[in-house]
């Protein structure tokens, strides 16, 4: 019987929504029935197990899951020994030092003997020990934010995406400890014939996060421009360039980096080019 990948998600939440799409843009079809704890996929060798976040370096740990996809945070607060396949680009954040509003401010010293609420002990002490910072750590597993209201704390530690949260609770972002990124970790005991399988599915992953950083472009150049707009358009190799029925012409197909997409199509339109069509790409195989 071939074996199946064991692929650990979180249960519920944005991360749930964000690993199941890349699984799907990865051609992976999972059948997801409502409230189901384990799932399987129906076009590839893979089993899905529906975890909370915070007990998914365990079982990699101990080999109940083979891979996870799990946030970069929550790895380095409790699975700081397991490795990472792949970042993945999504549910980005920040780990952060909070404080109310209204208390002054200068840096981290500023914590030396203080009580901090948090849920990420081992990031707060390893973080204050760099500066060799001692302050009373109040564990809580839940909404930390209320802490300093009540008299709990006098500062949190906790995750950070728009910081709505903190405002909404009256504090404020003094220190950014880590900045973290949804990432695909694998158990250090995965098998040989489990790790064929992981290869298969890295490889999809990587081409669909390839095509996810560029534009797919198509454009009309005139010929007496054409050397100056290819120059604007290195592509992966080349662009590809094709003659139009209108003589003096030229269909010119090339990909941009989509950080440097604006700035270029500027350039590509004071150089001449024109019917300039832009289109996501879904996946990139190199």
């Amino acid at each position: 019987m071939t074996k199946k990948i064991r692929i650990a998600i979180q249960k519920s939440g944005r991360l749930n929504e964000d690993s199941l799409q890349i699984l799907k843009d990865c051609g992976v079809s999972i059948d997801n029935g409502r409230d189901q704890l384990k799932a399987n996929a129906a076009n590839f060798p893979l089993e899905v197990f529906y975890l909370r976040n915070g007990d998914i370096p365990q079982y990699l740990r101990d080999g109940v899951v083979d891979i996870a996809i799990i946030g970069e945070n929550v790895l380095i607060e409790k699975g700081d020994d397991i490795a990472i396949a792949q970042k993945l680009g999504f549910s980005k954040c920040r780990v952060s030092l909070a404080v109310p509003k209204s208390t002054k401010y200068d840096s981290v010293k500023d914590f030396e003997g203080k009580k901090i609420a948090t849920s990420y002990p081992n990031t707060v002490m390893n973080y204050l020990n760099q500066f060799g910072i001692k302050a009373d750590l109040h564990i809580i597993n839940g909404s930390v934010e209320i802490a300093p209201n009540i008299g709990l704390a006098d500062g949190i530690c906790d995750i950070v995406s728009s910081g709505s949260t903190l405002f909404k609770n009256n504090l404020k972002e003094v220190e950014v400890m880590l900045k973290s990124e949804a990432v695909l970790a694998v158990s250090p005991k995965i098998d040989t014939e489990r790790q064929v399988i992981l290869d298969k599915l890295l490889f999809r992953i990587r081409a669909v996060l390839k095509g996810r950083d560029y534009k797919y472009v198509l454009l009309n150049a005139p010929n007496d421009r054409l050397e100056e707009i290819i120059g604007l358009l290195p592509g992966m190799k080349s662009p590809t360039v094709l003659p139009l029925a209108e003589e003096g012409w030229s269909s010119v197909h090339s990909v941009i980096d989509k950080h440097e997409f604006w700035e270029v199509i500027d350039k590509l339109k004071d150089s001449g080019a024109q019917g300039i069509l832009v289109s996501d790409i879904e996946k990139m195989v190199l």
